[in-house]
């Protein structure tokens, strides 16, 4: 597949001089990036690169030790996840977190917590309004288990699915918020080939409805096939940033990340290094 370009320009997503230590360790050192609307950005690199750190800093699980993050133009750094999640941003994390014993359809429900507005007194005496949100609750958790392909095991509980459903099953109550930004942590951990590919062609169709989705992953077949751009952490610094077919070509790329194996594979050297200086790359 060839280099998509990018949908708009404009950046949802803008992180400058992220720094995070915890005690004498520093996990991220001067990480910035700006993301653009509607694409597919990846985040790779070894274990230990801080890539979870990053999504951490960016959804509010983490405060970052300085640097700043703005999300839809409004700084974000320190901000709750829960007031960063009304803002239109969702996430998935590396280890599956469902409900095991609710039903398909009753986890994605949960995804639609964070939209909903009837509160304490307005479920307990069932008001009419309270009523019509549990109905259009119901509707948009059926709408997406459709959208992914769940609806058929809706009614089955959600611990009883194969590992690979039960992650398209996260990505769905991910999506139940509406976000505008979505945050998948290793979504293709633990799949086979088949189920690997139906991910790739599930993360383009929430890419075609113009959600920005930002990648942290190991399958560097996904990464390739589906990223816009990708951005290589590497001991907490950016190594390299560009378009699929610039990264798998960056010579300092293949010695960190990659191997010698990915370049005899095609993935070829070049020459041209797109690090220049770690700590502010752009991209």
């Amino acid at each position: 597949m060839g280099d998509r370009a990018v949908p708009d320009a404009s950046p949802v997503l803008e992180f400058h001089d992220v720094r995070m230590h915890f005690g004498g360790v520093t996990a991220l050192k001067g990480v910035s990036s700006r993301i653009p609307k509607g694409i597919i950005q990846s985040v790779i690199g070894p274990n230990g690169a801080g890539k979870t750190t990053l999504l951490n800093c960016i959804s509010g699980l983490l405060t970052p030790s300085s640097g700043s993050v703005v999300f839809r133009g409004e700084a974000v750094q320190g901000k709750p996840p829960h007031e960063i999640a009304r803002r239109g941003l969702s996430r998935t994390f590396q280890h599956v977190a469902l409900f095991p014993r609710m039903s398909v359809w009753e986890n994605v429900m949960v995804g639609r917590h964070a939209r909903t507005r009837a509160g304490f007194w307005a479920a307990g005496f069932r008001l009419p309004f309270m009523r019509a949100e549990e109905r259009r609750i119901r509707e948009d958790a059926e709408r997406w288990l459709e959208f992914v392909g769940l609806h058929p095991e809706k009614d089955l509980p959600a611990g009883a699915l194969p590992l690979g459903k039960q992650k398209i099953l996260e990505i769905a109550r991910a999506l139940a918020t509406d976000p505008v930004l979505i945050l998948l942590d290793e979504p293709a951990g633990g799949l086979n080939t088949r189920e690997t590919e139906e991910l790739g062609d599930l993360l383009k169709k929430i890419q075609a409805k113009g959600v920005t989705v930002v990648l942290v992953e190991h399958d560097m077949n996904l990464v390739m096939d589906i990223s816009d751009r990708v951005l290589v952490l590497h001991f907490g610094q950016v190594l390299a940033c560009g378009s699929p077919s610039e990264i798998k070509d960056n010579p300092e790329v293949i010695q960190a990340y990659l191997g010698e194996d990915w370049a005899e594979a095609g993935g070829g050297l070049t020459g041209n290094s797109l690090s220049g200086d770690r700590e502010d790359t752009p991209c």
